[in-house]
């Protein structure tokens, strides 16, 4: 943050709205995902609605942050769980269904919500799908502006309104 005083600004707290940029880069700076450039993201905490291990990387940052969060696999998407793999016969796949490695399929759950699922490995008779998430057991840099907090703007010379980068 910068010299401006941020003792009577809210920090985002466990059940907070925020309002943020966020931008989630590889060790390579390879960009994953980002709002920047874009709508700003707006979520209230614990409703499932983000990550959960990347929504506490945000509890307690205050309103008008611009930081860069630095998050080892356990504190962002976990670390690939075996048990996510799973070989199924390829007759349930429609036959027109271009099926290859690296191919994200959405499957529906019995709750009627999707998941996707990674082909990584295929023959004439199996598909092999992981549905670990695609940045699990990755190292990731979380970089986020927080624009608002429980409905209050960042106050207009705070480093998240300036653009000044972490």
């Amino acid at each position: 943050m910068s010299d401006a005083d941020t003792s009577n600004l809210p920090t985002i707290g466990k059940d907070s709205e925020v309002t943020v940029h966020y931008e989630i880069r590889l060790p390579d700076d390879r960009v994953v995902d980002s709002t920047f450039g874009d709508e700003p993201f707006t979520v209230k905490l614990g409703a499932g609605a983000f990550e959960p291990r990347l929504e506490e990387a945000l509890v307690g940052l205050p309103l008008g942050e611009y930081t860069r969060i630095l998050l080892t696999p356990q504190y962002a998407f976990g670390m690939p769980d075996p048990g996510n793999v799973h070989t199924m016969p390829r007759g349930r796949f429609p036959d027109d269904m271009n099926l290859e490695p690296q191919l994200v399929i959405e499957f529906d759950l019995p709750n009627g919500e999707s998941v996707p699922g990674t082909v990584t490995a295929l023959t004439e008779d199996a598909v092999t799908v992981d549905f670990n998430h695609p940045l699990a057991g990755q190292n990731i840099q979380l970089i986020v502006q927080v624009l608002a907090v429980d409905g209050r703007a960042a106050p207009a010379d705070s480093p998240a309104l300036q653009g000044e980068a972490p």
